[in-house]
This record gives structure tokens, sequence and C-alpha cells, in this order.
């Protein structure tokens, strides 16, 4: 009998893997929002890693969280560390590469609680009533990923957090682009 169960035990673990195996060697996860505000006033919040507190969800991760800036002071070159909790983690940004006001691409690199390295876009195009942002993460999927795909949606997971956070950017964009109340 405990045979037959130990049998069973390694074939299900066997399954598994080999489930997680054959899921995709590279991931994407995008959500995209129309924000009423020309591209420039998006593209302005995205561009400069001092504003992404005001609406990024995961600088309210750890309130305490150590924070850093270094490089350019916004655009290529511009580079955010942080040190956080354990939900918040720690790692480092770079801005790589934008075309104002369209794009702006940033390599992403975690240290804790695992290291990945990935590449996150920010596309802003002109779309009826305004600009419709696309906020985008891709990488290599390790074999730990792929296997904890298994049991959850990464994208649901992070997908939530992005449109937590492109909603906050919508909110902000749209409140930089209003003409000043002041006469």
């Amino acid at each position: 009998m405990l045979y037959a169960i130990l049998l069973i035990v390694v074939l299900l673990v066997a399954v598994l893997l080999l489930v997680a195996a054959m899921k995709p060697n590279t991931f994407r996860f995008a959500r995209s929002i129309t924000v009423n505000a020309p591209p420039e006033a998006v593209f302005a919040q995205v561009v400069d890693f001092h504003r992404w507190e005001s609406w990024s969800p995961f600088e309210k991760l750890d309130p305490s969280m150590k924070k850093s800036f270094s490089g350019a002071d916004q655009g290529v070159g511009a580079i955010y560390t942080w040190d956080g909790n354990a939900k918040a983690g720690a790692g480092r940004m770079e801005i790589v590469e934008t075309n104002p006001p369209n794009r702006v691409t940033l390599n992403l690199a975690f240290s804790r609680p695992f290291k990945a390295e990935n590449v996150t876009d920010f596309t802003m195009e002109p779309a009826a009533g305004g600009t419709q942002v696309t906020w985008a993460m891709h990488g290599k999927n390790s074999f730990v990923s792929k296997l904890m795909s298994v049991f959850m949606s990464m994208d649901k997971l992070v997908g939530k957090d992005f449109e937590e956070g492109l909603a906050n950017l919508k909110r902000n964009a749209e409140a930089a682009s209003q003409p000043s109340a002041a006469g």
C-alpha cells in the first residue's frame, strides 16, 4: 500500500514537472487604459522616477522602503533602486530608451525576493479622446517561474497592479493637463 501511494506521488510530481517544462520560455504581461490627456502629460509622469511615488502601486508595498535615485534626473540614464520589506523586495530600474512623447523603456532587475531581469515598456499612442497608454513587462520564464505558473497566474497577479497603476497614472496625467484655475 505504501509503495502504491509513493508511486502515485512520484507520478504526480513528474506530471507537474512536465507541465511546467512545457510552459513558454518567455512571458509578457500588459494592461492598457485611455487617458483624457495628451501623450506628453503621460510621458512626463513615466519618464521621471521621482513622480512614480504618486502613481505606482509598488511604492505602497513598504512605507519605509529605502529608495535612491542616480544617473540622469529623468529620461535615458535615470536609475532608481529600492530595498524594502518582503513584499517590496529589492531591485533596480534604469530608463534605457525613450521616444518622446510615445515610449519609455526600462530595464528592471530584481535582486530580492528572487533574481530576475525583465524589460518594461510604457507606450503612449494618440486615441479618440486622449491617449492609449500600455504598461507591459516581458522577459525570460525561468523553470521556477514556469512551475509557479502551474498554480497561479502571474498575468492576473501582476495585471491587477498594472491596472491600479494605470488608473493612478490616468488621474495624475489628466489633472496635470487641465488648465490651472489661477487667474
